[in-house]
């Protein structure tokens, strides 16, 4: 089994966050640290990685619902 270089515990990285101390970034911004620093010392030095967007996405939805017209339609 692979031993993982870099141990971090939901536990530790939630303290951080309630600390204000965590260092989080986004998805395109990890990009570059794992350029510039490897992916092991990204690991250590990020906490978290945002992968959340304003966009739609293929799997987004909406329900809509107009009510009924005024007079009913007939069948």
């Amino acid at each position: 089994m692979k031993k993982y270089k870099v141990k971090k515990t939901i536990q530790e990285i939630n303290e951080k966050i309630k600390k204000g101390r965590a260092v989080v970034v986004t998805a395109e911004e990890m990009i570059d640290v794992v350029e510039r620093h490897g992916d092991v010392e990204a690991a250590r030095r990020i906490d978290v990685v945002t992968t959340g967007t304003f966009g739609a996405m293929c799997s987004s939805g909406a329900f809509l619902n107009f009510g009924h017209t005024s007079p009913k339609i007939r069948a």
